[in-house]
């Protein structure tokens, strides 16, 4: 007799797993506007000869997409 591997299940109900997926999104939805906001602040200060706040600007942003990717990560492995 052959076994099968057994898919691994999560451990949260169907209606959970929506509550999550949702906060999850409005949350990625919040830090997208936070990296536009960014960007929109930093090209106004390059524009007016402010080369500074560049990269922190894009330190900050690259921070933010990892958040981003980490969540995208945790929401595939959620609905497994």
């Amino acid at each position: 007799m052959i076994r099968r591997p057994q898919r691994r299940r999560s451990h949260f109900s169907r209606s959970q797993r929506t509550t999550i997926v949702t906060a999850i999104l409005c949350f990625v939805g919040l830090v997208t506007v936070l990296q536009l906001w960014l960007f929109v602040a930093s090209m106004n200060a390059f524009m007016g000869g402010d080369e500074q706040i560049l990269l922190p600007a894009a330190l900050v942003s690259l921070a933010c997409l990892g958040l981003n990717f980490g969540l995208l990560f945790y929401t595939y492995e959620l609905s497994k």
